[in-house]
């Protein structure tokens, strides 16, 4: 797996100190839901999105790398996949999956590297 997948590519437009609590989150085709949760960590940096009514009510982990750009004056995030590829992502439980290897895996695999 490619660890670049869990950092913020240097043109996203990322700035450590920012709070993304909030953003709108934007697929490749269309609105998706808004940032709840966010990591900075080194070599484990992502998005936790609340899909609203999108995937009634699901919450969606995306790693750092597939974000292509944060607008802070617009407060948007704009991710490189679609709807469908986030809706069929692997579940996701903040209760057992934050911090859970196993799945940070499963995620890698189902995003990939190269979109």
């Amino acid at each position: 797996m490619n660890e670049n997948l869990w950092a913020y590519a240097p043109t996203a437009g990322h700035t450590p100190d920012a709070d993304l609590t909030g953003y709108r989150v934007d697929a490749s085709d269309g609105h998706i839901g808004k940032v709840d949760k966010h990591s900075d960590e080194v070599g484990s940096q992502y998005i936790v999105v609340d899909t609203g009514i999108w995937i009634f009510g699901k919450e969606v982990l995306l790693p750092a790398g597939t974000i292509t750009a944060i607008s802070h004056e617009d407060k948007a995030v704009h991710v490189s996949r679609t709807k469908d590829e986030i809706k069929s992502a692997p579940e996701f439980d903040k209760e057992k999956h934050l911090g859970d290897p196993h799945y940070r895996d499963q995620l890698g695999g189902h995003y990939g590297s190269g979109h």
